[in-house]
């Protein structure tokens, strides 16, 4: 989140030689992953708790563990990766109860406008695992050409979507939705760039101007 005077922006801005400059950001992460940290405070997930997989779903009532302390360099003791001016945000979905994801699992039937590379990460888990592909996809990129040349290389962890298990969501003690950690590897300094990520299933549809499907912000490092 921005600092509190200004916290409808939209703008990650930060020197990454200055880790007094940059504390703010850590420290909203930190506060923002308390629960997934230490799940042990959410109400119930310490016996809700289930170690999930696409091919072990959490049994009715019980809840998946979300654990990012190894998400390397997105960790705390990393402090995000701010100070090597390649940071990292986190993205979640809003919960919607008894939704139900319709997912891009058919290679050969993937939207126009999905970012090619985002394509090709999904044709190249159809040999691997068919049940993999049973996630709501991400992708993060620069909104105009410019922005597309400055924002880089990015990796995702610790994979490139939401995994399907996750949902429904039906309210059970201890949930916690999943996250993606984005992580810009190297984005140009010293220039303002703007980014759009956005979530991927046939029942997501996508705004820019009612904000659904998506979230935009810049990104500027100094």
């Amino acid at each position: 989140m921005p600092p509190t005077e200004n916290v409808e922006s939209t703008l990650i801005w930060y020197r990454g030689t200055d880790s007094e400059n940059f504390k703010h950001w850590v420290d909203s992460l930190q506060t923002f992953l308390k629960d997934y940290i230490t799940p042990g405070s959410v109400l119930g997930l310490g016996a809700n708790i289930n170690k999930c997989d696409y091919n072990q779903p959490p049994p009715p009532g019980k809840v998946c563990d979300v654990d990012v302390k190894n998400w390397h360099p997105c960790t705390k003791e990393n402090r995000y990766n701010y100070h090597k001016s390649a940071p990292c945000i986190f993205l979640k979905l809003n919960k919607i109860y008894g939704w139900r994801p319709e997912f891009y699992n058919d290679t050969e039937n993937l939207p126009r406008k999905m970012p090619l590379d985002l394509k090709e990460h999904i044709a190249s888990l159809k040999g691997n695992s068919s049940l993999q592909l049973n996630t709501i996809w991400v992708s993060c990129e620069g909104e105009n050409p410019a922005d597309q040349e400055n924002i880089g290389p990015i990796n995702y962890l610790p994979r490139r979507g939401f995994p399907g298990y996750f949902y429904p969501y039906e309210n059970s003690e201890g949930y916690l939705s999943p996250l993606v950690a984005v992580h810009f590897v190297r984005p140009r300094t010293g220039i303002l760039i703007n980014v759009e990520c956005k979530a991927w299933a046939k029942n997501i549809k996508h705004s820019r101007t009612d904000k659904i499907g998506a979230v935009h912000f810049e990104l500027m490092i100094d």
